[in-house]
């Protein structure tokens, strides 16, 4: 490491405005400003979240410039509205064309994500894939030039299903799940399906939900007809608000639990209409001191708490940052080469994180959370349960290995 600090001083000094994760503040200039076309739905079902990235991100790229830059150079983020699969390639193809972006970082919609990643392919320069979740992007879909920075939906499934299993929720019981129609959803609900035929659950009916979908009223007659043990929900963005609160007020009595959910939603889905046990990839609550400096450092800036795609965001370009500094170029085949190197990067997390250079995913604690009824506001009511794995197990044991998964970059 650089000046011979260590991993966490480095990041540390990072978050106070003097060096950014790993590398000096100011090496040399190198030409202009690195260009970042930042793309992440502002509008539609995951617009909430996309807000929440686009502060992160934003943050992050503050203090590296006001740190001196990566190597003397500002970065310069050009940040829009993804929308949809077919907006977001066009507009990812303006910014490489037109823009002159060194490379593209963002995404939550995994859709989007596909079509944004066929574009970097097509001109060949860099995808940093930030929130989309589906194993396919790391699997059939995955790409030489794409990285992907979120758990994916095994991983999510894995760490549910632990705390489900501890508590005696899986073996033997009929489940029924709600699945987002979209790739995405169909993905996750692949994985739900593995995890029950691996651990003696019964999926006893699945319907899939439109993402525009907002009465949910056929949905719960048809789970009091099909009288489940627990209901399972694959959903996505506000599907997973609309639908708790719509279910909380319908009174049925089968538990909850969800293979997917970002805080904002269960934020906005409020006190008292969320239950069950969740996946999450970052919780405000963790308990690091590079976390608690970073929460914070946003609390500060924005006078709000910080949700996972703030964090997810943050973290992904301070990762570049590192990257470029490291290789001394923003070109697209040093940075794949040294991404791909098992280098490692501090995410806030107890342990640092690195990416698998055959599937191109980076590898990182998980953990699920369950509600707390008597919590006296939003933020207080999820409980972040332990890292998954445990600290004494690979890391590499709650992600698909090279047999499971059918990457070939």
């Amino acid at each position: 490491m650089s000046g011979g600090l260590t991993r966490r001083a480095t990041l540390q000094l990072g978050l106070a405005g003097a060096a950014t994760l790993g590398f000096p503040s100011i090496v040399r200039a190198q030409g202009g400003p690195i260009n970042v076309g930042h793309l992440t739905p502002k509008t539609g079902f995951l617009g909430a979240l996309g807000e929440w990235a686009t502060l992160g991100i934003q943050m992050a790229a503050e203090e590296i410039n006001q740190a001196g830059g990566v190597n003397g150079r500002q970065l310069n983020i050009m940040s829009e509205d993804s929308i949809n699969p077919d907006t977001a390639a066009t507009k990812a193809q303006r910014m490489l064309e037109r823009d002159k972006a060194d490379f593209l970082i963002g995404e939550i919609s995994s859709a989007s994500a596909l079509a944004i990643s066929q574009v970097a392919a097509r001109n060949e320069k860099l995808f940093v894939a930030v929130g989309p979740r589906s194993d396919v992007l790391r699997g059939d879909n995955c790409s030489k030039y794409m990285f992907c920075t979120d758990i994916p939906n095994t991983v999510m499934v894995n760490a549910v299903g632990t705390a489900l299993k501890r508590d005696g929720m899986v073996e033997g019981k009929k489940f029924m799940t709600l699945t987002a129609d979209y790739v995405f959803g169909h993905d996750l609900l692949k994985a739900a399906k593995d995890f029950f035929d691996r651990n003696g659950a019964e999926l006893v009916a699945d319907e899939l939900v439109a993402t525009d979908l907002t009465d949910f009223s056929p949905l719960l007659i048809k789970i009091r007809q099909t009288n489940p043990d627990v209901v399972c929900l694959n959903l996505a963005g506000n599907q997973v608000t609309n639908f708790v609160k719509q279910y909380s007020e319908f009174g049925l009595p089968y538990p909850t639990v969800g293979f997917n959910l970002n805080t904002a939603d269960a934020w906005a889905a409020g006190l008292g209409n969320l239950q069950g046990t969740w996946p999450t990839v970052w919780y405000h609550t963790l308990e690091t001191p590079e976390s608690k400096a970073f929460v914070e450092a946003f609390k500060a800036k924005y006078d709000k708490i910080p949700e996972n795609h703030a964090w997810i965001s943050y973290i992904a370009l301070k990762i570049m940052a590192k990257s470029i500094g490291e290789t001394g170029s923003a070109e697209t085949p040093e940075l794949i080469k040294y991404l791909e190197s098992g280098a490692e990067f501090d995410i806030l997390k107890a342990r640092p994180a690195h990416f698998r250079a055959w599937d191109h995913q980076l590898i990182q604690e998980a953990y699920s959370f369950t509600v707390d009824p008597d919590a006296e506001d939003e933020y207080a009511m999820i409980k972040l349960g332990e890292a998954v794995p445990a600290a004494d197990v690979d890391l590499e044991t709650i992600y698909p290995d090279e047999k499971q998964n059918s990457c070939k970059l």
